[in-house]
């Protein structure tokens, strides 16, 4: 063994000592390291399991174990209730996968109904085919309770929104609703005053949430007039499609299918203006969130003494183009 100190041999006879016989060094090969147990090396045999002997038994009660007492909450937290616009903004993103869906299958209706209106046309100079005919009519049945349903539960889903949202604007207003839960009830369901109160109604909400004059009177948007006007066509299209269908001539009866495809398609397109309608008024009754940090883009660079433009670089900024104002002669050139 060589020491790792002076670089020397060790001698033969010393190979068993523990450090160097030339200057001392410990030397940690010439060591054997065992490692005891504390008390002792000791062979353990195979550990055997306990037979079962029954319940412990105590000679007295314990009186160890849990108070008795009542569970009860470590803290008392009380719950904090739901605002109204929480409650719209619940709606809302209930009622417009909904909408979608009405929209949806009011299409299909309608695409069934044209398709009808075409088998008529073609009956009328050769029998068609009695498959097609079951087709058509499956389609036509079932596109038209299907259609029917959805729009139903979406038309729920609206409704409650729209009892949740009139308060909500009236608090975002800090003003009083001008209807109550039942007159708005009666407004969107019975048949006459449905035509107004709806539209009355969200033109309320939409003022409100904008934050207008309380005694200004409403202007409804550009959307929620076109929301309005389909509302009501597809109204006055549901009523003439009823008296319509107690006509009982073949021409009355083709006239029908063409009044039933219309219908489909005025409520096509009233639900999705609904969407759209529910979207941007929630929106609007959200709190504004807080306003990023803009940042200034360079899109002008002068490189000469008399202000001539050099190159122009243009970026794109995260919210906005900055344009910075022209530089006038004499004024020093930016860095």
């Amino acid at each position: 063994m060589q020491c790792p100190r002076c670089r020397r041999t060790q001698p033969p006879e010393y190979a068993g000592r523990g450090s160097c016989v030339h200057c001392g060094q410990f030397l940690a090969g010439g060591i054997d390291w065992v490692a005891w147990p504390p008390g002792g090396y000791q062979v353990r045999g195979p550990r055997r399991t306990p037979r079962y002997t029954g319940p412990p038994s105590y000679p007295v009660p314990p009186r160890w174990g849990f108070p008795l007492v009542t569970w009860r909450r470590s803290t008392s937290i009380e719950p904090v209730p739901a605002t109204a616009r929480q409650r719209a903004r619940s709606l809302a993103g209930t009622a417009q996968p909904l909408l979608w869906l009405a929209a949806g299958t009011s299409l299909l209706g309608a695409a069934a109904e044209v398709w009808r209106y075409l088998l008529l046309l073609d009956s009328r100079a050769d029998a068609l085919p009695a498959g097609r005919l079951r087709l058509s009519d499956a389609l036509v049945t079932t596109g038209g309770v299907v259609s029917l349903a959805a729009c139903a539960l979406a038309g729920l889903v609206t409704l409650l929104w729209v009892l949740r949202a009139v308060p909500a604007s009236a608090e975002l207003a800090a003003a009083r609703p001008a209807r109550s839960t039942r007159e708005l009830l009666l407004g969107w369901l019975v048949p006459g005053l449905n035509l107004f109160v709806p539209g009355s109604t969200l033109a309320e909400i939409e003022h409100a949430v904008l934050r207008r004059p309380a005694g200004e009177r409403p202007r409804p948007s550009a959307l929620l007039r076109a929301w309005w006007t389909a509302w009501v066509a597809g109204c006055l299209l549901v009523v003439l499609t009823l008296l319509w269908s107690l006509r009982g001539s073949t021409q009355a009866q083709a006239d029908g299918v063409l009044l039933h495809a219309l219908t489909d398609l005025v409520a096509a397109t009233t639900a999705v203006l609904t969407v759209l309608v529910v979207r941007t008024l929630t929106g609007l009754m959200q709190p504004a969130r807080p306003g990023r940090s803009r940042r200034m883009v360079v899109v002008k660079v002068y490189d000469d003494e008399d202000g001539s433009a050099g190159d122009r670089q243009r970026g794109q900024a995260a919210d906005h183009e900055l344009r910075p104002p022209r530089r006038l002669a004499g004024q020093p050139q930016p860095g």
